[in-house]
């Protein structure tokens, strides 16, 4: 594909990813399927993806913990497994061929989007659950996530945002900062991965990351009323448009 028109799909499509994730979640089913569409393989757009990922997870881990909202004792364990969990996922795709995950696309993506486009409830933090099932959970929880967010990537938030609410008994603010932190370290452990393996686009993964926190800096400023209305359609169809391109072999 022409370089100029895979940056023509890049660019308008990462910061689409960007305001729907600044939204509701789910940036990455669109951010993905992009650098596919883009031209590149299915190795080389879980690899590109994941570097302009890492730069908006940054930013937004960044103004959590300026905030103070994670709990402090659940920060490292979190982050050591999800390092751990994220490697092995990478090591994992890179050693899966390109057809097998065209297939696998097909079936984790729809999938993925049914869980992300579910309205969430906002629990209360419980302080009678203990500390210590607590602990597990979130390391648990990091490390088979952290694997699938090495191994592939969208959706990985929410998925941990549920698991922390639901399993941990954490409220949505105390949650949502823990998740950013085993999130980012997720992402870094891929990407180190990933750029040692040489499937890394640099220039299409700088640009989609610039676009992507343009999206998140309008969309975090935007009050939208019917936000998930809009939500929705836009990534059914950005989904729809990579099945077409997988299923025609373009």
């Amino acid at each position: 594909m022409n370089s100029l028109l895979s940056f023509l799909i890049i660019c308008p499509l990462n910061f689409l990813a960007g305001l729907v994730d600044s939204i509701g979640g789910g940036g990455g089913l669109i951010s993905l399927p992009a650098f596919m569409l883009a031209g590149l393989s299915p190795h080389a757009a879980v690899a590109t993806n994941k570097l302009a990922s890492t730069t908006g997870t940054s930013v937004s881990t960044a103004r959590y913990c300026k905030n103070g909202c994670y709990e402090k004792r659940l920060a490292l364990p979190g982050i050591l497994c999800a390092l751990i969990g994220s490697f092995l996922g990478a090591r994992l795709v890179l050693l899966t061929s390109d057809v097998i995950l065209k297939r696998m696309m097909l079936i984790i993506l729809p999938v993925v989007a049914a869980v992300v486009l579910l309205d969430k409830k906002k629990p209360a933090y419980d302080e009678s659950f203990p500390a210590s099932r607590r602990m597990l959970i979130v390391c648990i929880s990091a490390l088979i996530i952290g694997v699938y967010d090495g191994f592939y990537g969208p959706g990985t938030g929410t998925f941990l945002l549920l698991a922390l609410t639901k399993a941990a008994r954490m409220d949505i603010r105390t949650a949502s900062g823990n998740v950013k932190l085993i999130n980012l370290s997720s992402n870094a452990a891929a990407l180190a991965t990933f750029l040692f393996s040489g499937y890394v686009h640099i220039a299409y993964g700088l640009a989609g990351a610039v676009f992507c926190l343009l999206g998140h800096y309008i969309g975090s400023g935007l009050v939208m009323k019917n936000g998930s209305k809009v939500v929705r359609p836009v990534i059914i169809l950005v989904l729809l448009l990579l099945f077409i391109k997988i299923i025609s072999g373009s």
